[in-house]
């Protein structure tokens, strides 16, 4: 019986493999205009906009060195929601003698629950079943908006690794969308199904109220309120 285990496992880890390198091959491809033009650097944190009394959502913190950035030009309040209680708790200890960075230990999500997470860096994900697992916490966005007063927000970044699907048509459906200046998401593809169909109906929606200001598909893309 191990034998036969064996002789299936073994192409089938292979073809797994092969599907690894070759996704990383795209996306390889992809980010080469990113990174020549850049965008860390610029497009991600150029927002002429922002101030010391705007209001900036980080969804997925990890280090927190995005909010460090954001807050080092702007002064902005910052809300910083990481599910993994390490990255939380890191983050936490970084700005702790911050009082407009708030660190929160749980995700945001169209609806309230606990689930099973993996954990892999900087791509940990509730998406992937690779690695350590632990169980995380996701909140309603809408219930948090109610509890904290949130009436508005001047930036909403998502790199959350295949949830930002979820919590974009949470957004769109309740109309809260129409209550955030801009948005700054980076969409997922190959761990989410018909995630760019999934995408493309995402921004059809958005295109009512906002307009992307750069797309730089399934890298980074920013979305600003219309006039």
């Amino acid at each position: 019986m191990k034998a036969f285990i064996h002789t299936i496992a073994k192409p089938y880890y292979n073809y797994k493999n092969r599907e690894h390198l070759k996704n990383q091959k795209i996306q390889f491809l992809r980010c080469k205009p990113w990174f020549e033009v850049e965008g860390d650097k610029t497009f991600r944190l150029d927002y002429n906009e922002l101030d010391e009394n705007s209001v900036v959502f980080d969804l997925g913190g990890y280090e927190g060195q995005w909010a460090s950035d954001i807050f080092s030009r702007y002064r902005s309040t910052i809300f910083i929601f990481e599910p993994y209680p390490p990255y939380a708790q890191k983050i936490r200890e970084r700005f702790a003698k911050n009082p407009k960075i708030k660190t929160f230990e749980f995700g945001v999500a169209g609806s309230t629950a606990d689930i099973p997470f993996s954990i892999s860096d900087d791509s940990s994900s509730s998406f992937i079943s690779s690695g350590d697992t632990t169980l995380i916490k996701l909140v309603r966005a809408q219930d948090f908006f109610i509890e904290h007063n949130i009436k508005s927000i001047d930036l909403l970044k998502l790199n959350i690794e295949g949830g930002e699907y979820d919590v974009l048509e949470h957004l769109i459906e309740t109309g809260f969308i129409k209550n955030i200046q801009n948005i700054q998401v980076q969409f997922h593809d190959f761990i989410i199904p018909d995630a760019k169909q999934r995408m493309e109906r995402i921004q059809a929606s958005l295109a009512k109220t906002h307009e992307p200001t750069y797309q730089f598909e399934f890298v980074w893309e920013n979305w600003k309120r219309k006039k």
